[in-house]
Parts: C-alpha cells; sequence; structure tokens
C-alpha cells in the first residue's frame, strides 16, 4: 500500500496550496479565503520514486460544535485516521495561536505520527520563524514554503524515511493477476466479484455503500492464480456523508495502486456520470491495466443502448487502450470474457520488449512521421525498456526537451499497435544526451565587457570576444 500523507491545520495556513505542489496539479481550490476547501480532496504525488497519497483537508475548528466549521473538523478526523503521517501546518507570518495549540493537543490524543511543518517561511531565518512553535511539543518544526517550493521535497523524502525500500520491492513482485473490481456505489460491483468466483461470496445489496472496506479474496482459474479485490464505491465528495464511506474512499484508491489490473464498473441504467470519467483518470494516474464493464446491459432497450455506447466514445474517449465489455453480473452473461481481456492486460502490462525490436519500431515510427523542428532538430537514436506495469519506454537521442505532447502520443500508439499492447497505458520517458560542444560555446558578454569593447574599437583593436 502507499503511504498516506494527511494535511491538517487550521483554515488558510496553505494546505491545499500545499496540496497542489504535492500532486503537482491544480486540483485544489486556492484562495486568501479561509474556509475554502470543505471536502476531503485525495491526489497522488511522487518524489523521485516514490509515490504517496495525499490528503487535503479543511480547516480544523475545535471549538465549533454545529454547522459547516464542525462538519470541516468532522471530516479532518476522519481523515487523520486514515493516515499514516500527517503534516501539520502552521502560519509563520501569524505565529503560534492558541488555536494551533488546542490543535497539537488533538493530534497527539490520535496516536498518528506528525510532522509540523511551519509555512509561508519564504526569505525568513529559520530560527526566528521556528522558535515559537517548539512550545508545541510535536519535534523540531521544519519551516517550508507550499507557494514557493522551499524545503517541499525535503519535508517529503524526510516524511517517507519510515517506509521501508524493501516493503516496496515486496510490493513491485509480481506473479499472478491482482485485479480491484471499482466504481460508483451500486453499479454491482460485489455481484461481479461473485460471478467471478461462482459463489457467494461477498454481500451483494441494492442499497449503496453495503461494502465499507476493500476485500481480497484468492482464487483459482483452469490452473492459473488470482487476487480479486472488491472495494467500496467512490462517489462524488459532496455526496459522501456517511462517516464509515468516507473512510472507504482512502481504502479504495490504495486498492486502485495495489492492484495490477482495475476492472472499472459502469451502471448502464444510469449512463456515464462524471465521476467515472473522475475514476479512470485516477487510474489511468496510477498506470494500472484497466478493463472498462457496462453493468445492468439486459435492462436496456436498442435506443438506450445506442446512447450508453456514444456516451462511452465521448466521455471515456481516453480509455481506447482498454477492453469494453457489456454484461449482466447478475445473469453471468459476458463475465466469462472479462477475465479472459484481464488476462490480456495483465500479460501486455508486464511483456518484456527487447531493445532492438524497439529501435526498429522507434526508427520506423520517425522516417513515417518526423517529429516537429524547433532550434534543433531532435534526433532519437534508440530505445528500450524501463519499466512495467505500465511499460516504460525510454528514447534517447538529442534535442529531446521540445518534443510535443502530439508526438508523444504517437509514439505511444505506433508502440501500442507494433507489440499488440492492449488494456495497458504506455509511457514514453525522453533522454537527451549531453551536448559535447556546450562547454565551448562563448557566453554573451556582459555589460561592462560590451562597454570596454566598444572603447576599444576606437582606439582599433578588440577586448572581449572575437
Amino acid at each position: 500500500m502507499l503511504p498516506t500523507l494527511v494535511l491538517v491545520g487550521r483554515p488558510n495556513v496553505g494546505k491545499s496550496t500545499l496540496f497542489n505542489r504535492l500532486t503537482r496539479s491544480r486540483d485544489a481550490l486556492v484562495a486568501d479565503l479561509p474556509g475554502l476547501t470543505r471536502d476531503r480532496h485525495y491526489g497522488r504525488g511522487r518524489v523521485g520514486e516514490r509515490p504517496f497519497l495525499v490528503v487535503d483537508t479543511g480547516g480544523l475548528e475545535p471549538v465549533a460544535k454545529e454547522g459547516i466549521l464542525f462538519e470541516m473538523a468532522k471530516q479532518t478526523r476522519q481523515a487523520v485516521d486514515e493516515a499514516d503521517l500527517v503534516l501539520f501546518l502552521v502560519d509563520g507570518r501569524q505565529g503560534l495561536t492558541a488555536q494551533d495549540k488546542t490543535i497539537a493537543d488533538q493530534l497527539r490524543k490520535t496516536g498518528r505520527t506528525v510532522m509540523l511543518l511551519v509555512n509561508k517561511a519564504e526569505g525568513m531565518q529559520r530560527t526566528a520563524v521556528t522558535g515559537e512553535f517548539f512550545e508545541l511539543g510535536l519535534g523540531e518544526p521544519l519551516p517550508i514554503s507550499s507557494a514557493h517550493g522551499d524545503n517541499v521535497t525535503e519535508m517529503v523524502e524526510l516524511a517517507l524515511e519510515g517506509f521501508s525500500v524493501q516493503e516496496e520491492a515486496a510490493e513491485k513482485k509480481i506473479d499472478h493477476p491482482k485485479l480491484a473490481i471499482v466504481g460508483r456505489p451500486n453499479v454491482g460491483k460485489s455481484t461481479l466479484v461473485n460471478a467471478i468466483l461462482g459463489e457467494e461470496r461477498v454481500i451483494a445489496f441494492d442499497q449503496p455503500g453495503t461494502t465499507r472496506d476493500s476485500i481480497y479474496i484468492d482464487f483459482e482459474r483452469a490452473g492459473k492464480h488470482y487476487t480479486i479485490i472488491d472495494t467500496a464505491g467512490v462517489r462524488r465528495r459532496g455526496k459522501v456523508d456517511e462517516a464509515i464511506e468516507k473512510f472507504s474512499v482512502i481504502k479504495t484508491l490504495q486498492a486502485v495502486e495495489d492492484a495490477n489490473v482495475v476492472v472499472l464498473v459502469v451502471d448502464a441504467q444510469q449512463g456515464i456520470t462524471e465521476q467515472d470519467a473522475h475514476i479512470a483518470d485516477f487510474v489511468l494516474q496510477a498506470g494500472r491495466a484497466l478493463v472498462l464493464t457496462v453493468n445492468k446491459w439486459d435492462g436496456l432497450d436498442q435506443y438506450q443502448r445506442d446512447t450508453t455506447k456514444r456516451d462511452i466514445e465521448r466521455k471515456l474517449h481516453f480509455l481506447s487502450f482498454a477492453k469494453l465489455h457489456f454484461i449482466s453480473a447478475l445473469n453471468g452473461d459476458g463475465v466469462p470474457g472479462v477475465l479472459k481481456s484481464v488476462n490480456e492486460a495483465f500479460a501486455a502490462a508486464m511483456a518484456k520488449l527487447s531493445t532492438p525490436l524497439l529501435t526498429r519500431v522507434l526508427t520506423t515510427a520517425v522516417e513515417k512521421q518526423p517529429p516537429p523542428r524547433g532550434m534543433f532538430r531532435p534526433k532519437m537514436r534508440y530505445a528500450h525498456q524501463g519499466g512495467s506495469n505500465p511499460p516504460l519506454i525510454v528514447v534517447h537521442g538529442s534535442a529531446l526537451d521540445k518534443i510535443p505532447d502530439s508526438y508523444r502520443r504517437y509514439l505511444e500508439r505506433t508502440f501500442c499497435e507494433a507489440f499488440k499492447l492492449q488494456g495497458t497505458p504506455l509511457r514514453i520517458e525522453f533522454k537527451a544526451g549531453k551536448n559535447p560542444f556546450a562547454d565551448k560555446i562563448p557566453k554573451p558578454l556582459t555589460e561592462s565587457e560590451e562597454r570596454a569593447n566598444h572603447r576599444a574599437r576606437i582606439r582599433g583593436r578588440r577586448l572581449y570576444g572575437r
């Protein structure tokens, strides 16, 4: 499981700004206005080769007894219960407040590991900005600037030190498909799990939120070993009201990270919703192989089926790499084909691609459609595989830093077609070699050197440059 970092603090101390920097996104609203974030916000971050989950919370108002501030504080306390590490933010510009002390007391009672971060510390001396916060008794405060990025990378590296490399290596050892069944509540995930297993293994009930935690089940089919993960439904944050169901969201996201193949279940009778697209996008960001299943297909007439197919093409067009199945989990129609596609997606995600073949495909693609030229012409010399799950292809050459995303997508499609990689996303990384003449390029003259040259030219000679 990926480590989970939860951002906690009173309103307007910079939690959402830090969330956006850690996730390299603009998913969380940011403004100089307290209380802007109310629901919890989940995202995926990475520092070097270390991925993690990060949770943004609303401000913690310990004194609130009712109303929106009370609900925000309740959600924050629930997020702390899910945390592997709590990042407690305080404001270095405003200094220590009574509310900071109250929050620190509450965090100590939870028993969670807490890292104290003094935000908005840019341009200030470390001792001056952190001195008064030692009073909170949460260890040495670390000054950061979520807006400017000061000490943020060092902070994450320090936070992830407690998660050993041995544990990560064990998680990366893959010997059989591990598939997670994900989707919105009440789309038939548990029914599909039972249909795949051939028995009533998990509770399936016509009520959203029946599954409250991720359930791991080992089984065999045709002599092949599998692990299937039944997850809780992920609904839109504004619709998540029940405390136990809020706790289930992070478990589902962790199950996606833990799986090799994700089976996304959508409800044909409810149509393709925005939340379906959000879940699919998270799976894509995690780089997981994917199988798309449209459940309750038997209850639709021909017009509704045609409408659903058009909606899939329009709203889930970025999942064109995934196999699509129209099924009825309750009746078992189309279910056997799902497991077949899971096997194909797993094989594609774990495929071993030889360097000579990759280079040959790259050369053919470049000859067919050369990359756009800028100041320097990009040259792609060879390609090799840099990883699996998802497949990573590293392209070496020169002047590759300006390759547009459109050409990257062209290469991704070309490699997938050449090696028949269906069911898994593919990623391409460009590595440009060092320019051997970089040190020999003359540096531009300074203003004082230009003036000296001008005076020397009047005398018939030159001091600087050629």
